[in-house]
C-alpha cells in the first residue's frame, strides 16, 4: 500500500503553503496589536487562543460540510467575499478613525473583537473558506488526502497562535505610540484588503451571471 494512502505529502505542502499565504500569519499582528495591543499580556493571550479557535472552527466545518452549507443557503464565494469585505470595511473605518481598541473597553468587547474581526473574517476569510473548499474536492475521498488536509489546517493555526501569541515582543520594542501608528496601518490595509473582496464579490457575480 501506497504511503500517500496514508499521508498525501504533495497536498500538505500546497494546502499549508496556500493557506498561510492567503491568511498571512505576520500580518495578522499589526492588526492583533491594534485591536487588542494595549491590554494585559493574559488578555493578549486569551484573545490569540480564542481568535485561532474560532478560525480552526469555521475553516474546520467548512471543510466537513461547506459545500453543502453554501448549496443548502444557495450562497455563493462571490456573496461570502462580499460580506466578509464590508465587515472587514466597518473594522479598518474604526481603525483609521480611533474608535477601536479604546483604553476603557468592557470585558465582553475582549471576547467579541477574538470573535470578530480577528477569528473571522480576518483569518476564516473568504479566500481561505474557498481555498479549503477547493483542497477538499481534490482530495477526492482519499483517506490519505484528507489527513493531509487536516494537519496543514491545523499547522497553519499552529504559526497564527505562535505570531500572535509572541506579539508582546513586538509591544515593547515600539511601545505605545507605535501602537497606535499600527492601528492606523492596520486600518488602512484592512481597508485594503475589503475592496479588493468587495471588487472579487462583483466580479465573481458578473462572471456567475
Amino acid at each position: 500500500m501506497a504511503v500517500s494512502d496514508f499521508f498525501d505529502a504533495k497536498l500538505f505542502m500546497s494546502a499549508t503553503i496556500t493557506l498561510v499565504v492567503i491568511m498571512d500569519p505576520p500580518g495578522t499582528v499589526p492588526v492583533f496589536l491594534s485591536l487588542v495591543g494595549r491590554k494585559p499580556m493574559a488578555t493578549r493571550v486569551k484573545a490569540a487562543r480564542q481568535a485561532v479557535l474560532v478560525s480552526l472552527l469555521v475553516i474546520s466545518l467548512f471543510a466537513v460540510a461547506g459545500q453543502a452549507i453554501l448549496a443548502y443557503l444557495g450562497i455563493g464565494i462571490p456573496a461570502l467575499q462580499g460580506a466578509g469585505g464590508l465587515l472587514l470595511l466597518l473594522i479598518a473605518l474604526q481603525l483609521l478613525t480611533g474608535n477601536a481598541g479604546s483604553n476603557e473597553p468592557e470585558a465582553a468587547e475582549d471576547v467579541n473583537v477574538a470573535l470578530v474581526p480577528l477569528g473571522t473574517p480576518l483569518l476564516a476569510g473568504p479566500g481561505a473558506i474557498a481555498a479549503t473548499i477547493v483542497f477538499v474536492r481534490q482530495a477526492d475521498g482519499h483517506l490519505g488526502a484528507y489527513i493531509a488536509l487536516a494537519l496543514a489546517i491545523v499547522t497553519v493555526h499552529f504559526v497564527l497562535y505562535t505570531c500572535m501569541r509572541f506579539s508582546g515582543v513586538v509591544i515593547r520594542l515600539i511601545k505605545e505610540s507605535g501602537i497606535t501608528l499600527l492601528a492606523k496601518i492596520a486600518g488602512l490595509l484592512l481597508a485594503a484588503i475589503a475592496v479588493e473582496l468587495v471588487a472579487n464579490s462583483v466580479q465573481g457575480f458578473i462572471a456567475g451571471g
